[in-house]
């Protein structure tokens, strides 16, 4: 087992208690003869059609599906591990370091199968996390707002735009507030892994006056509204279901290098009921899951896609977060307080 320093998370103690799923939904019969209990950081709405399809063909089974934030899901998972609240039977987090800390403290149970060995090496770590989604991380601008022409094509391209003194992207660019959201403080945290350009983007965040918000959902809202005229790190799953629907929002791949994301499945070791969980998990993996996933924009397609001006020709670019032993060192104690110290310097308006 490798071993980390705990995370500095806020939440702790009797706030902690307090904390309830932002949306619960069921699937199947009150009368089936099991229950299946998923907490997941994915919007009900996203996987809906895979819980329906699953729950069509298993109809012993009723589903109860909790929706919580990232940090408070790991914050969950971490009490059932010590016993101290109801573990669920299967738990999926897009903060994939955080479910990979749960599993290296040895608070999963191994599930294999046919699907699951199947997998390539970076969507499966000790048979105990799988991923089952696989999510390009994007920049989004509003259409109507900014020109084809004028939107950032790579982190080079948003670093020249906010580069102008008076720049009229000043104050009106939107990322993920990294402290409130553990999707965010991944996806940033690799961005100062992977990219020469991070110190610059920074750098041009805070001169600039972007702005650090709570979560998907509020960031494309600000796009299409135009409070924002553009997003930076944005599942692409989230904006490419927003833009099927509204013109108004376009979607972005960084040329320089695109992020692609695969949510985290474990059961939990303490499942009341890890054959269903893993029966689920399968499902995800099998082409009848991914078909519902496809619903969603929660699989990217092989080929890429038009949506996103991301085809074939720019494979190359992809960088898929691997759930592995190294998403760690972004959870050790000194390197987040550390990168959460660089963080509040660039962000002050968030704190």
């Amino acid at each position: 087992m490798i071993r980390t320093l705990p995370l500095l998370l806020l939440w702790a103690g009797a706030a902690f208690a307090q904390a309830t799923p932002e949306a619960v939904a069921a699937y199947g019969s009150e009368d089936a003869a099991r229950g299946l209990i998923i907490r997941s950081s994915t919007d009900v709405d996203a996987l809906s059609p895979a819980l329906q399809a699953f729950s069509a063909t298993r109809p012993d089974i009723r589903i109860t599906y909790e929706q919580w934030g990232s940090n408070d899901l790991y914050l969950r998972g971490e009490a059932a591990c010590r016993g101290e609240v109801a573990a669920s039977d299967l738990v999926i987090n897009s903060s994939v370091d955080q479910q990979v800390k749960l599993v290296n403290d040895g608070c999963a149970q191994p599930h294999v199968s046919a699907l699951t060995t199947r997998l390539p090496a970076a969507a499966r770590w000790r048979n105990e996390i799988f991923g089952v989604t696989r999510e390009p991380v994007v920049m989004v601008y509003n259409r109507d707002l900014v020109a084809p022409a004028d939107a950032p094509r790579s982190r080079f391209d948003l670093i020249d735009l906010l580069r102008p003194e008076g720049s009229r992207f000043a104050g009106r660019i939107a990322t993920y507030d990294i402290e409130a959201s553990g999707l965010g403080y991944l996806l940033a945290f690799q961005d100062s892994q992977t990219a020469t350009t991070f110190g610059s983007l920074i750098e041009a965040f805070g001169r600039s006056g972007a702005v650090a918000t709570c979560c998907s959902a509020e960031i494309i809202d600000g796009v299409a509204e135009g409070r924002y005229l553009i997003a930076y790190n944005v599942l692409g799953s989230y904006a490419l279901a927003r833009a099927s629907h509204d013109r108004r929002i376009a979607i972005v791949a960084p040329q320089d290098y695109t992020l692609v994301l695969s949510r985290a499945a474990m059961i939990p070791r303490q499942a009341a009921n890890p054959g269903d969980a893993g029966a689920f998990i399968d499902f995800l993996l099998s082409d009848a899951g991914i078909a519902a996933l496809t619903q969603t924009q929660m699989m990217l397609p092989e080929g890429g896609t038009d949506d996103m001006g991301l085809g074939p020709d720019d494979a190359a670019s992809l960088r898929p977060v691997a759930l592995s032993p190294t998403l760690l060192l972004g959870l050790d104690r000194a390197k987040r307080a550390g990168f959460l110290s660089i963080w509040r310097g660039t962000f002050p308006a968030t704190r």
